[in-house]
């Protein structure tokens, strides 16, 4: 799959990241106190450890603080490297991940022929990242995460259900902008990405902050078609 074949690339929608790795710069730690209890991410992250052979080479993308993920995945014996675009959680998850691999970076610094060349992954985890991208963006994202991939390669990711695109939100005293799909349209835009979902599982999640609203999280388990 390349950009030309969809019409669509990088030179016309152009990636608007204005104040999103501030904010999350500016919340650091207190992302994680926010979202004390990740049940739905470290299962899917259970999903790849069960799923892959021991050594697999794994990104997690967007990987914030390396909590939980990035750890939990070393743990099982992965060769992991995480990716964020912010500078202050990359500084994190280097502290309280040792021994992986952390690289401040955008996702559209990745695509083919991008500027960046991580090499290709067995999986990819992709836990709440993707929702910081406007819609038209998206799917730029996943024929990237594609690439990224061997051949049959597993990529688990959560969303959270919202009929929302771009849309700004106060988040832990911060702005950012988020959007989201209802489920049969979050279905189509993953398939459509060239991907089988292969299982799914949904939490409500309240957060233990009175400023995040309760929120549905999604989370896809799929593999790679090609």
């Amino acid at each position: 799959m390349t950009d030309s074949d969809h019409g669509t690339d990088y030179e016309t929608i152009r990636p608007d990241r204005e104040g999103q790795a501030e904010a999350f710069d500016a919340i650091g730690d207190r992302y994680d106190e926010a979202f004390p209890h990740k049940e739905g991410q470290v299962s899917a992250g259970q999903w790849l450890i069960e799923s892959l052979q021991a050594g697999s080479r794994v990104l997690d993308l967007g990987c914030g603080t390396g909590v939980p993920t990035a750890r939990q995945l070393a743990a099982a014996g992965f060769e992991v490297v995480g990716v964020d675009l912010s500078g202050g959680m990359v500084r994190l998850a280097r502290e309280y991940v040792p021994g992986v691999t952390f690289h401040q970076l955008d996702l559209a610094d990745l695509r083919p022929g991008g500027p960046r060349d991580l090499g290709r992954f067995d999986a990819v985890a992709a836990f709440f990242s993707l929702l910081m991208l406007p819609r038209g963006e998206i799917p730029l994202a996943l024929r990237t995460i594609h690439h990224l991939l061997v051949p049959g390669g597993l990529f688990a990711l959560s969303m959270v259900e919202a009929d929302v695109d771009d849309f700004a939100i106060p988040f832990l005293g911060n702005t950012i902008r988020v959007s989201g799909y209802l489920q049969e349209d979050l279905h189509q835009v993953i398939e459509t990405g060239g991907f089988e979902i292969v299982k799914e599982f949904s939490y409500t999640y309240a957060p233990a902050v009175a400023d995040v609203p309760p929120e549905e999280q999604v989370f896809l388990c799929c593999r790679r078609r090609d």
